[in-house]
Parts: C-alpha cells; structure tokens; sequence
C-alpha cells in the first residue's frame, strides 16, 4: 500500500497568531496601547480611572458620529455633513424643549427624526440621481449649518429640562465617576459591531463596499441598502446631538463644526478603508480612543494644541498610507 499525496500537502491553514497580526485592528490597538505607555510614563495623571473616564466623555459625541461614519464609508461613500446634521439636531432638542414648544421627550424624538431625515435624503440624492456622496454631503453640510444659525439665531440655548441633561448624569464605578452617555456610546459601538459581523445587512453593507455590481448581482437590493445606511447614520447623528447636549447642558450653535473631519479621522485611524468594504466598528472604537488619548496625553504634558493637530494630521496620513499598501499587497 502506498502513501497518497494531495495537490495540498504540505500547505497549512494560517495560523492564530498570523491572522491577528494581519487584522486591521492589530496596528491600532498597539498604537493605542504605545500611547498609553507613553503618556503613563510621561505624567502620573494619565493613568488614572478618573481621566480614563473623562477621556470617554470627551469623545463619545465623536465616537457615535464616527459609527454612522463607519457604516457610510464601509459602502465607499463618505459623509461631511454629520456633525453640522448632529448640531442642528441638538439646536432642535434644546429650543424646543427650552421653550416648552414641545415636552422633553418628544423634542428629543423630533429631532433624532430631523437628524434621520438629513440622513435619508443625503441616501436618496446619493442613490437616485445618482450624485457623487461627497458632493451630496458637502452641500447638506452647508444646508444644515445655516438652518441651525437661523433658527437658533445665534444664541445658544440655556435652562435645559432634566431629560435633555440626563445622559451627562454620573455613577459611581469604584472611585470613578462613570457617566450614563459613556455607556451609550459603548453599547452602541457593541451593537453595531453585532450588526456587521453576525447578521446579514452587514455581510451585505461590506459586499456593496466591494462591489455594487456583483453585490447587486448576488441579490443584493443596493440602492434601498444604500439609502438605509445613510438614513441610519442619520439617526446616530441624532443620538451624538443628545449625547453633546447632555455634555455641555446647553444648545451651541457653534457646535460640531470640525466632528466631521474628527469623525472621519478616528474611523481612518481605526483601519476602515477609504475604498470600502473593509474594516469594523471595533477598529474605529481603537480610532477614537487613539484620537483622544494623545489630545489628552499631549494636554497634560503641556504640549500646544496646534501640535495635537499636527500629530492627529500625521496619524491619517500614516493610516491612509498603510491601507494603501495593504491593498496593493492583496491584489
């Protein structure tokens, strides 16, 4: 009897410790982690519970932004106008409210719908005429900001009723204040991280980022999976709008003018690609958190803010640059 042999033999499956490695998320996490160390040994403020938690506090209003952000450019779109949509949302809870036009409760539902509604007609406009998202959003971007500059008319909106502010409420968590708009931002990041990879509109959000064409000839319905997406992130853009007014206990109208970019930043960093079709919730979680340990590390190390810029400008480039290479190596 003699042994066989198969065109195979001698092949193995990667290994674990291979594919983490060559997960999107791997490098940064461990650019993550090199920050932490970093700022731990740079000041013996970074490493307590006290400004872990105020580190989540300034960028859950990002993060949740940078969610929606993360759905729309997992399709190879893009959206600029989220954090004018979300500070136009936040005008509406808080006037509303503030005045007694309406009750708390359904002046926070307004606006999540306003904020869903810039989001369905940004899908609509993208899909269906079709234009060029970036053009789409760079327009909605300059509708909602003058909307929120007129109908707040340049003030900002103070004497806010409890439900508005009651997500910026805190609990105790050991010796750490732990507020309840964290925990939003976290199981919303834990959930859309279920959505994308355990159900089927999420195997289908990836397949249109690889490909409309063979995503549509696989019986993908493209257009209204496009259109959902945009109005989903929408709705998100709503949620940072309470989240933001909750923070800061009042309606700016100056809000959110640079969370677009801030947005996109943390899901670039975070390993989405910019082409689409590849990166997770999870990497941009990694994003945010990036972006908010070094403007947070730099700041206690005394550091210029327009050197957190700067820094936060290279971190992009570097990111882009990797995906770049990345693709490249896989064709």
């Amino acid at each position: 009897m003699t042994a066989t042999t198969t065109p195979y033999a001698g092949l193995t499956a990667p290994s674990t410790a291979r594919r983490l490695l060559t997960a999107p998320t791997t490098g940064p996490l461990a650019a993550l982690l090199m920050a932490c160390v970093f700022f731990s040994l740079s000041t013996d403020q970074f490493l307590t519970g006290g400004n872990f938690s105020l580190i989540v506090q300034q960028v859950m209003v990002v993060g949740t932004l940078a969610i929606g952000q993360t759905l729309i450019i997992l399709t190879a779109g893009i959206d600029l106008s989220c954090g004018a949509v979300m500070a136009f949302g936040s005008i509406m809870m808080a006037r509303m409210a503030a005045e007694g036009t309406l009750p708390p409760l359904l002046a926070i539902g307004l606006g999540l719908l306003v904020c869903a509604g810039f989001g369905l007609l940004n899908g609509v406009l993208t899909e269906k005429i079709p234009l060029p998202p970036f053009i789409v959003t760079l327009g909605m971007l300059n509708v909602a900001f003058a909307l929120t500059h007129i109908y707040s008319k340049e003030q900002t909106v103070t004497g806010l009723p409890g439900p508005l502010t009651a997500l910026g409420g805190t609990f105790p968590l050991g010796h750490t204040d732990i507020t309840y708009g964290s925990l939003v931002t976290i199981a919303l990041f834990l959930l859309f991280a279920y959505a994308l990879s355990g159900t089927g509109w999420g195997r289908h959000v990836y397949a249109l980022g690889n490909s409309v064409e063979a995503a549509r000839l696989n019986g993908v319905r493209t257009s209204r999976l496009t259109i959902g997406v945009y109005t989903v992130a929408g709705l998100l853009y709503g949620v940072a709008a309470l989240l933001l007014v909750s923070r800061t206990g009042v309606g700016d109208p100056q809000a959110g003018q640079t969370d677009n970019l801030d947005s996109i930043t943390a899901v670039v960093i975070g390993g989405t690609s910019l082409f689409g079709g590849r990166g997770s919730v999870l990497g941009t979680f990694i994003g945010v958190l990036i972006v908010g340990v070094f403007r947070n590390g730099l700041q206690l190390t005394g550091v210029a803010s327009i050197y957190q810029t700067l820094i936060t400008g290279v971190l992009v480039i570097l990111a882009v640059t990797v995906d770049q290479i990345s693709r490249k190596k896989a064709r």
